[in-house]
């Protein structure tokens, strides 16, 4: 009779293999962290000073126009500048973000390094004279710009690129607004709707970490807010904060939707691309005089302030909404996610005379949440509630995020934003599409 008993030498080899695979599989996790380690304290370094550098810049250009407002009168002569820097020399740098977001889909060439000195420009002019704009853009163009440029020194594949770029975006808006954690998850959450890459996660969050510290090194803060008081979440709490979330949903809907209408106009009506700033920048500076106010210009923080501690009148979201998407769509440079903050907390502090809830409590919820609805990022938006505001305000600041991301329906400011996975089936087959695309799709389907 045979025995099917195993030998002793060959339980123990198993035993070695077992152990022996064990080991390498750790051994080759230390490597990783190490290679990682290494690109992304160089990336965070390089990153977080080039936002330290970015703030400390655009702060003395915001308070040289305030201390100076008749600069505005020559907005139309900056946005000219411009338009023919980028016309002339941009190349592919006038992709922007959107390129960024493509590199990450289809790796092909590694991004100019002229984009970061373009954008960093541009943005300073913009608000030196007055557009409405903000600076997110700016900063995560630099961190992925200046993140690329090591895929030549180290020689990356092109799954290593991947994450390489994914790791300069998170260190760009992780030190712009002093958000690592929220910065980490945004590069990983952005450029595809509806899934995350888990194996980006390493380098994100190292990248994002490093960056923040090297800002705060260079002794450059960040703007705080305080929410006094948040009063327990009860059901009716539920009720008006998923209410509330839906408002601000439509409104980052009505500000990508309103951006995309204005660049489409500029685009159709003046060929030259170099004259749509200059033509956008003379409506905005006449705006902006006929006004008689700066507080819809810049990035607008004071006003944002504000919103957290006293009324404002209900009109100043859908001012800055407007006359930001039309600078944008014009051809200035900046960003939009302060604008979003901006739209987002005057508009929740407009809501606090209908929805019986703290004003400020409001004002944090549309803060993150138009901003949610915007760049389709709610996971994003919610921990950088809770950097912000603290943990206490969780829970209404997490619904918030995630009724404002299903109520903005597949628009988005980020049109090379790759949808993995639609909102919910009733939108039918939009998986695999960019946002762009659908637009399209959708627009013909209403012809």
């Amino acid at each position: 009779m045979k025995n099917n008993t195993p030998s002793p030498f060959k339980s123990n080899l198993k035993h070695l293999l077992r152990r022996a695979l064990s080991a390498s599989e750790q051994a080759t996790a230390v490597l990783y962290l190490l290679k990682w380690l290494l690109i992304c304290v160089l990336v965070g370094v390089l990153a977080g000073s080039a936002s330290a550098f970015f703030l400390v810049s655009l702060g003395w250009v915001t308070a040289y126009r305030e201390a100076h407002t008749w600069i505005i009168a020559f907005l139309p002569l900056g946005g000219l500048a411009i338009g023919l820097l980028y016309h002339y020399y941009g190349g592919r740098a006038n992709g922007g973000n959107n390129l960024l977001l493509e590199e990450i889909h289809r790796p092909r060439k590694v991004v100019p390094f002229k984009m970061a000195p373009l954008v960093f420009a541009g943005t300073l002019v913009t608000h030196l004279f007055g557009g409405s704009a903000g600076r997110e853009g700016t900063a995560v163009q630099m961190g992925g710009t200046v993140a690329d440029q090591f895929s030549y020194l180290f020689r990356l594949r092109p799954r290593d690129r991947k994450l390489l770029l994914i790791a300069g975006i998170s260190a760009g808006f992780s030190s712009l607004f002093g958000t690592p954690l929220a910065g980490a998850v945004f590069g990983l959450e952005v450029f595809v709707l509806g899934r995350i890459r888990y194996e980006a996660l390493l380098p994100s969050f190292l990248a994002a970490v490093v960056a923040n510290y090297t800002c705060l090194a260079w002794g450059v803060g960040h703007t705080h807010y305080s929410i006094p008081f948040v009063p327990p979440l009860t059901a009716s709490g539920i009720g008006y904060t998923l209410a509330a979330g839906a408002v601000f949903g439509l409104a980052g809907m009505a500000f990508a939707k309103t951006t995309s209408f204005f660049t489409k106009q500029f685009k159709q009506q003046v060929a030259f691309a170099p004259y749509r700033p200059l033509v956008g920048g003379a409506v905005v500076a006449a705006t902006v005089w006929l006004m008689g106010t700066t507080k819809y210009i810049g990035l607008g923080l004071p006003t944002i302030i504000n919103a957290f501690e006293q009324p404002l009148p209900w009109y100043d979201s859908a001012v800055k909404l407007v006359l930001t998407a039309f600078t944008l769509g014009a051809g200035f440079k900046g960003g939009e996610v302060t604008p979003l903050f901006y739209t987002g907390a005057t508009l929740g502090n407009a809501l606090s005379g209908a929805i019986p809830l703290p004003v400020a409590l409001l004002a944090g919820m549309g803060f993150v949440a138009v901003f949610s609805g915007a760049t389709n990022t709610p996971l994003t938006c919610t921990i950088m509630a809770i950097e912000l505001f603290g943990a206490g305000s969780a829970e209404y600041m997490a619904l918030a995020c995630v009724t404002a991301y299903l109520f903005s329906g597949h628009s988005g400011i980020y049109g090379s934003q790759i949808i993995g996975s639609p909102k919910h089936m009733f939108y039918g087959r939009l998986k695999g599409k960019t946002l762009t695309a659908a637009r399209d799709a959708q627009a013909k389907k209403t012809r």
